[in-house]
Parts: C-alpha cells; sequence; structure tokens
C-alpha cells in the first residue's frame, strides 16, 4: 500500500507559510511517503466577490489569483522534474464549490483538467447573513457575524451546511470533476469556541447518510484531513469519528491529506489515518 499524502498546499498560497514546496518534498520524503499530491487553492471565479461578505481579507487570501496560474504550473513542473524519481508527485487543484458558480468552476476544471492528476473539491463559503457568501474558516468574528443566525441553534447550522454539500455532491461539474471531497464537516473548525456539538443528531446523521450513499454511487472518496487537530477550537480531524464510521461501512475510501501549509505540516496526523485503516 502506497502511503500518500493527498492533500497539500505551496509557496504560493497567500495564507501559507510561504516555505519553499521543494522542502515540504524533502520532508515527505524523509518521512517514507510514497506520493505526494500538490492541491493549491484554485482561483475564485471573477464575479465572486459580488456575493461575498464579511473581512474583505478572507477573500484576498483565499486562493491563488488567475494571473498565477501559470507561475503555478511552471513550480509544479519542476518539483516533478526535480522529485520524481524519488517520490510519485500529482498536481492539481483545490476547487471551491460555490453554489450558482457551476458554470464557472467546469469551465476551469475544463481549462486545467488535461494538466491535472488529482483533484478536491472543498467549501470554504457558505449563504449567510444578507443573503451573500460567508467564509466558513477565516476567523471567529467573521464566522459569528455570517452565522450568527444558527449559533443557538447548532444542529440547524450543521444542516445548513451539510445541505450544501448535498449540493456539492450532486453538482454538474463536468467531465473532470474533482474526484475527492476536501474536509466535509468545515463547518466545525471552530466548535469549542461557539461550545458547538461534537456529534450530529439524528436529522443530519441520516441527511449524511444519503450524501455518503451518492459518494459511494460516484465511486469518489473523501480527505481524511488531520489540519483539524491542530486547530486552537478544533482539535478533531475532518470528517470526525461520526462520518468516518458511516464512510468505511459503505467502504468509501479516505485518503489521507495533512493539508500542509508549511513544512513542518506535512504528514502531520499521518499515525491517526493508520489507526483508522488497520
Amino acid at each position: 500500500m502506497k502511503i500518500i499524502d493527498g492533500h497539500t498546499h505551496t509557496e504560493l498560497c497567500p495564507h501559507g507559510s510561504g516555505e519553499k514546496t521543494a522542502a515540504m518534498i524533502e520532508r515527505a520524503i524523509k518521512l517514507g511517503f510514497d506520493k505526494y499530491c500538490i492541491t493549491e487553492h484554485a482561483p475564485l471565479p471573477r464575479r465572486f466577490v459580488k456575493d461575498y461578505r464579511g473581512d474583505p481579507a478572507g477573500l484576498t487570501t483565499a486562493s491563488l489569483t488567475w494571473n498565477q496560474l501559470d507561475d503555478y504550473f511552471r513550480l509544479t513542473d519542476k518539483l516533478k522534474q526535480q522529485y520524481g524519481s524519488q517520490i510519485e508527485i500529482s498536481v492539481g487543484f483545490e476547487v471551491d464549490y460555490l453554489p450558482g458558480y457551476e458554470s464557472e468552476i467546469r469551465d476551469f476544471l475544463d481549462q486545467v483538467g488535461s494538466k491535472t492528476e488529482q483533484n478536491i473539491l472543498s467549501i470554504h463559503f457558505m449563504p449567510g447573513k444578507d443573503h451573500g457568501l460567508w467564509c466558513v474558516d477565516y476567523t471567529t468574528e467573521d464566522f459569528a457575524a455570517g452565522f450568527s443566525q444558527w449559533l443557538a441553534h447548532p444542529q440547524e447550522l450543521y444542516r445548513q451546511y451539510f445541505q450544501l454539500v448535498l449540493q456539492e455532491v450532486t453538482a454538474d461539474l463536468g467531465k473532470f470533476r474533482p474526484q475527492r471531497l476536501g474536509h466535509f464537516n468545515l463547518i466545525q473548525k471552530y466548535q469549542d469556541y461557539f461550545q458547538l456539538p461534537a456529534e450530529f443528531d439524528q436529522t443530519n446523521l441520516e441527511l449524511l447518510k444519503k450524501i455518503l450513499v451518492i459518494i459511494k454511487q460516484q465511486q469518489r472518496e473523501l480527505d481524511f484531513n488531520t489540519a483539524g487537530l491542530y486547530k486552537p477550537y478544533c482539535n478533531e480531524f475532518y470528517p470526525g469519528k461520526q462520518i468516518t464510521g458511516l464512510a468505511k461501512k459503505l467502504e468509501i475510501p479516505l485518503v489521507f491529506g495533512s493539508d500542509a501549509h508549511a513544512i513542518n505540516e506535512v504528514g502531520r496526523g499521518w499515525h491517526l489515518w493508520s489507526s483508522f485503516n488497520n
């Protein structure tokens, strides 16, 4: 079985450490990984700025810009040439699912699909206050401003998020549709800060089962993302124990991803994925 870090970022990421991607790959080699997947945040649709609410920095630091695409492929091509004999490197994007932007997402995937090997589809923005889209994971202040109407009823907050996940998995994104769903329960990133429940109620569990059956039918994968373990108000891996248990019953592949944005984050938490898969 290959040891894979299936979700990592680069020195081009505007909210990353800025450390060299080459050094991140060298750490993966030292740790004994066989495969390293580079999945930088894809540029957001140009018109998204009109629907975005919240802290402006949550938008400007979210992803690559359109002008950086050529730089990204030059960087990743160079890394493949430099380290390809030591570790298998795949290149792709972490693409945001945004409701109402399916055609733009599909156009982007059509543009880059032939140049990529693995892509992840994630949710970082959700409809909230003022009929706009708000960051799910930028700051606690921004989260409270966007989703305050549900904080007293956290299972309804979760239901809103997983209804969006249902849209995500059923969206027509074309022949290059990403095969992996990223950090499936990112809505729980601030669970300790807002004292949100760690477990989902029966209504949400039924919704999750419906979503996971679709993922199974589509032969897609889930991102087993350990980044949440190291977030101060999450302290749990994504997608968490309940969802992981349901996914394993359906035999949905769970692909380890450190979601590394820095050298010391590469491979972090691998032992947890290993314990769930032994």
